[in-house]
This record gives structure tokens, C-alpha cells and sequence, in this order.
């Protein structure tokens, strides 16, 4: 019986040999091991069967063999895998990559393909794969990254974490604002996981300082392609420690690496921090004093005024109910002949040149302020109205040649009041310190401990001589701020300049103080003046005094009442004595600019405390 088994085995292989071609011509799988019997040579049955696709037949992936025994004969040609049948989500990715576009397919890196093995995102086995094409040299494999991610830390960037997997998308054209971009934004990836950074003890602030920089900020709204990114200081992919005399930041380097932008860099310009952080006492002193300094500036100037606004607001608010309610009462009747007669405050070159103060501050604000609060929407889409961060730039720059100009202009006005004007009494100090002066004096003291007493109904409302206290401050603050503002904004216009003779940092300092300075001036001017100027009960809404330079007799003997008192005693207050201001057309242009301006200036202080609210400020 036995026997005859053993003479039904060669009619079983028969039986099998007619039967695949019939299951494979069917659509069904052929048994690998049928396979392996011509291709072991080639490929291991065991390593296969270990592998991903182990559980996968040959023809899951070899499907247009449906005949085996044509394959066999050679019938039928062998077609490239497809691999998207099964890897949709990867070959989508990979059809958009760049690869894709260079006809770098699938088996051109997975060429393990009948041995592959998931690599459970060990970064050495990615790396292993992108370098067998790229980085010949071994440049990024010598850089902190590469050294780590050899050493088994999978937290260092590998090629994978900047370049992703398989969407590998081209960078674009050099300079382009997508390359421009990629190279900050990989980077950012990690440097700002801040967990990541603790345990692998990086340098924790090199995201958040580059984003408070002029750099940063610029990147931040939309213009990567005006400024340095991260790899234009460390390198794209040869990153080394500042101590490596290889590494790009390495002090013997510097200057070179700073060149690339700044081509005119020196030593001294390489002393810049890059990383510098206002806030580390011990680690950056000089700006943490800086810092000290404004803060305290903005902080005590702001609650001076604002108090003094709100007092004033709330006296003159009471003030105007007393007049509304003698005057319903029949109680109060002054008559002041020719009450509404005008005259002369300020002659036509003192109405151009606040035009150009205006025009000038509005500039600067406008275009400063986005850069200031780069975090908020609205400045990302201000700088989108301006055509981007070169044009705004540009608008600030005119800004402050127009400043400069009516800065200039205010010092040859006051050289000639000081020592050239013959209708001023007195010497060059008894001018400075008279009447007709916006120097302070020691009766502004007397003016204010006056107006404080009226705010508390102690006293009455005080007169005035021809500058009040307030004028005087924002006058001198335009000195003040020239030498804040101006001499800030110069340096960080002209770096490379100031840079042969300026240490690095000073650069660092001049930011602080330009950004809390303008601060505090765009602040000051859209709050406490608007107020003082505008705002303030008996001017509400608005004091065209400054476009058309003439005031009301009234007006004049109830605000600057000293002042009309002296030109009595002069005998010269005709002599200043003018015609009302006809012309209908420059009336309409001049008042609708100063509302427009107002507005503007009111909407931009809404937008700031928008931005302090929101935790925008820096």
C-alpha cells in the first residue's frame, strides 16, 4: 500500500504544475514559495518573510504577473511596482516632492525593498538613506545634529525633521521668499520646544530673542527675504558650537559671516548679541540697565500725565456743568468787548512746520508700530497695505528726514530768538528764561501747583502766559526725543557706519531705547496731548489754532490772560490784531488733514492697548 502512495506523488506535482496557472490566470495570489523556487538566488526567503511585506504575497506587488507559467516562458514583461496601490498617503506626498519632479522614485532609496524593515523613526536609518545621494562631504554628519542623532539622540534634527520624509518640496529660487523662509522656519521646529531644549540643555531663548529682533520681527510679519534667518549666521546643515574654530559664529569668523549682509562689518560690529535677552540681569547688564532706565522713563511719565489728563478731565467736566447751569439760571453774563476778535499766535512758518510734525510723526507711527507689535494681525496686514516691510521702511526713513528738517528748523528759529530777533527785550539769558521762551522757568511752578490746586477745587483755574507748562514739555521733548529717537534711529539706519567706531551691543541699546522711546512718543502725543490739545472739555473736538495761527480775544483773555496783560502794558496787542481766516478752500484741506490726523492718531492708540491687552507688547 505504501508503495503505491509513493507512485501517486509525481502525478500530485502534475496535478499542482496545471493548477497555478489556472488559480494565477483566476486572480489568484500565487504562493511566494512557487517564487523564491526560481529567485532564491536573489532573495532570502527568511530575510523576506522578517520583513514589512512578509505577509504579502509576490504578486501584491508584482500583479501583472497573472500567468505563471507565460512568466515563466518570459511572455509576459515585468512592470515597475507600484507602490501607491498600497502607500497612498506616501506617494502623494512624494508626487508633490521634489524627488518626484527629478524622477527620484521609490525604489531609488527604499532599494531593501524585499528585506525592509520599519524603522520606528530611529533618525540614523533616515540619515544612512538621504546620504548615500547627498552630503558626500559628510557636512552634516561633522555638525552638532549629525554627531548626535550618530550617537542614538533622537531629539537632534535629522534630515527628515527639515526636509520631511517624503514631501520633500523644492526651496525655490536663492533669495526667493520661500527659501528665504525655510531656512528660519525648520529651525524654529525645535529651538522653540521649550521641554526639548531643557533636557538636551540648548541654549532655551534662541527663538524667543531672534523674534523681539529687527530680524525676527520682520520674519514674524511676512519678509524673511529682507533679513538674516537662522542659517545665515549657523549654517544650514555644517552647525557647530561657538567654540569649534570651524563654526561660522566662532569669534575668528565673524566678521566673515556678518559680511554676507553687513559687507562693511568689522570686529567691533561682530560684538552685536545676537541673542542678547533685555531681561538677564547677570548675563547682559548694560541691557538690562538700559531697559531699567526706559521702562522707568515710560512708566513715570505715563502716570504723571494720564493722572494729570483725568484730573483735568473730570474738572473741566465740571467746570462746563457750572457754566451750562449759570447760564440757564441767567446768572452769568460777562461781556468782553470785540470778544470775538482775532488775533495773531502764529505766523504761517509755524503752521508749516507743525504740518511737518504731523505729517512726520504719522509717518513714523504708522510704519513703526507694525514693526513694534509684530505679533498682532493688524500689523501683519498694515504691513501687507504698504507692500511689505522695504516699503515701510522706506516711509519711516522719509519720516525721519522730515523730522530731521523741522528739528533743524526749530534750531535756527532758536538761535535767532536767543541772539538775532530785536523786537525780544533782554539779553540771550534773560530771553531764554522770559515770558516769550518754551524754556521752563520757575513760574511753571507756580503754574502747576495752581492748576493741581484747581483740579481739587481749591483755587480757580489759573491763567496762562503765552506757553503754557504742557507746551513747554512737548517742545523739549522733541529735543529730547531727537537725541532718543534720532540718534538711535540713525545707528540702526546706518549700522555699518557706526559700527567702525561703536561696539556691537551699542546697536542692542539703541533698539531698546528707539522702540521704547517712539513708545513712549506715539503714546504720549495720541493720548495726553490729543487731551491737552483737543480733547480737553473747553477745545472739544478739536483746536484749529495751529492751522490757522489766530485766536479769539475771549478765548485768549480766559487761557493766556498774563499774557494779554503784558501786551496792554507793552501797548503792541493791536499789533497783533488779524482778519478772520476766509479762505473756505484751505480751511476745508487744513481742518479735514487735522481730523484726519486725529483719527488716525486715536486709532492707533486703540490699536496698541489692543496689542497690551492681548499680551502683544515688548
Amino acid at each position: 500500500m505504501l508503495h503505491r502512495h509513493y507512485r501517486l506523488i509525481p502525478l500530485l506535482f502534475l496535478l499542482i504544475a496545471s493548477v497555478l496557472p489556472a488559480a494565477a490566470e483566476q486572480g489568484m495570489a500565487i504562493d511566494p514559495a512557487t517564487c523564491l523556487g526560481c529567485h532564491s538566488d536573489k532573495i532570502s526567503m527568511r530575510a523576506f518573510a522578517a520583513s514589512v511585506h512578509g505577509k504579502n504575497a509576490c504578486t501584491s506587488c508584482h500583479v501583472d504577473i497573472t500567468d505563471l507559467a507565460k512568466h515563466m516562458k518570459k511572455e509576459i514583461k515585468v512592470q515597475k511596482v507600484q507602490c501607491e496601490r498600497c502607500h497612498k498617503k506616501q506617494n502623494a506626498e512624494h508626487y508633490a516632492s521634489v524627488h518626484a519632479a527629478k524622477g527620484v522614485m521609490c525604489a531609488d532609496c527604499h532599494t531593501d525593498i524585499h528585506t525592509h524593515n520599519y524603522w520606528k523613526n530611529d533618525k540614523r536609518i533616515a540619515v544612512a538613506k538621504c546620504v548615500q545621494c547627498h552630503d558626500k562631504e559628510s557636512v552634516y554628519q561633522k555638525s552638532v545634529h549629525g554627531k548626535a542623532v550618530a550617537a542614538g539622540n533622537m531629539d537632534s534634527a535629522a534630515c527628515t525633521d527639515c526636509h520631511n520624509l517624503h514631501d520633500i518640496k523644492p526651496l525655490g529660487a536663492k533669495g526667493s521668499h520661500l527659501e528665504r523662509e525655510f531656512h528660519t522656519k525648520v529651525c524654529m521646529k525645535c529651538h522653540s520646544d521649550q521641554k526639548m531644549m531643557d533636557r538636551n540643555k540648548v541654549f532655551n531663548v534662541a527663538v524667543k530673542s531672534y523674534m523681539e529682533s529687527y530680524h525676527g520681527k520682520n520674519y514674524r510679519l511676512g519678509f524673511p527675504e529682507k533679513v538674516a534667518g537662522c542659517s545665515d549666521c549657523h549654517t544650514a546643515h555644517s552647525v557647530l558650537p561657538m567654540s569649534d574654530p570651524a563654526s561660522s559664529v566662532n569669534k575668528a569668523n565673524l566678521v566673515k559671516t556678518c559680511a554676507q549682509c553687513h559687507s562693511k562689518a568689522t570686529v567691533l560690529f561682530t560684538k552685536f548679541y545676537s541673542h542678547g535677552e533685555m531681561t538677564d540681569r547677570h548675563k547682559y547688564p548694560i541691557l538690562f540697565y538700559t531697559f531699567v532706565a526706559m521702562t522707568g522713563l515710560l512708566v513715570t511719565t505715563f502716570a504723571a500725565f494720564w493722572i494729570h489728563t483725568l484730573l483735568w478731565m473730570f474738572r473741566g467736566f465740571v467746570e462746563n456743568r457750572e457754566k451750562a447751569a449759570k447760564l440757564a439760571a441767567g446768572t452769568h453774563h460777562h461781556v468782553i468787548p470785540d470778544a470775538h476778535k482775532q488775533y495773531r499766535r502764529f505766523n504761517r512758518l509755524h503752521i508749516f512746520l507743525h504740518i511737518l510734525v504731523i505729517t512726520s510723526f504719522l509717518l513714523l507711527s504708522l510704519t513703526g508700530l507694525p514693526l513694534k507689535f509684530s505679533t498682532q494681525p493688524w500689523a501683519v496686514e498694515m504691513m501687507r497695505f504698504y507692500g511689505g516691510s522695504a516699503n515701510a521702511a522706506l516711509l519711516h526713513r522719509l519720516g525721519a528726514a522730515i523730522t530731521f528738517v523741522y528739528f533743524g528748523s526749530a534750531l535756527v528759529m532758536s538761535f535767532n530768538f536767543l541772539f538775532i530777533r530785536k523786537d525780544i527785550p533782554g539779553n540771550p539769558i534773560q530771553r531764554l528764561f522770559g515770558p516769550d521762551s518754551l524754556c521752563f522757568n520757575l513760574r511753571d511752578i507756580f503754574d502747576v501747583t495752581a492748576m493741581v490746586k484747581w483740579f481739587f477745587f481749591m483755587g480757580p483755574k489759573p491763567t496762562f502766559e503765552r506757553w503754557t507748562y504742557w507746551e513747554k514739555f512737548d517742545f523739549i521733548a522733541v529735543f529730547w526725543g531727537m537725541f532718543a529717537i534720532g540718534g538711535s534711529g540713525l545707528m540702526l539706519w546706518f549700522p555699518e557706519f557706526f559700527g567702525l567706531f561703536l561696539p556691537g551691543w551699542a546697536f542692542n541699546v539703541a533698539t531698546i531705547v528707539h522702540s521704547d522711546e517712539a513708545l513712549l512718543a506715539t503714546g504720549f502725543i495720541f493720548s495726553v496731548h490729543f487731551f491737552n490739545t483737543h480733547g480737553r472739555p473747553e477745545k472739544f473736538p478739536m483746536d484749529f489754532v495751529i492751522f490757522n495761527g489766530q485766536i479769539a480775544k475771549e478765548e485768549m483773555l480766559e487761557e493766556r490772560g498774563d499774557q494779554w496783560k503784558r501786551y496792554e502794558q507793552l501797548g503792541i496787542t493791536e499789533k497783533f490784531a488779524c482778519k478772520r481766516t476766509s479762505g473756505v478752500i484751505y480751511d476745508f484741506l487744513v481742518k479735514g488733514f487735522g481730523f484726519c490726523a486725529l483719527f488716525t492718531g486715536i486709532s492707533l492708540l486703540l490699536l496698541m492697548i489692543l496689542a497690551f491687552l492681548s499680551g502683544g507688547g515688548h
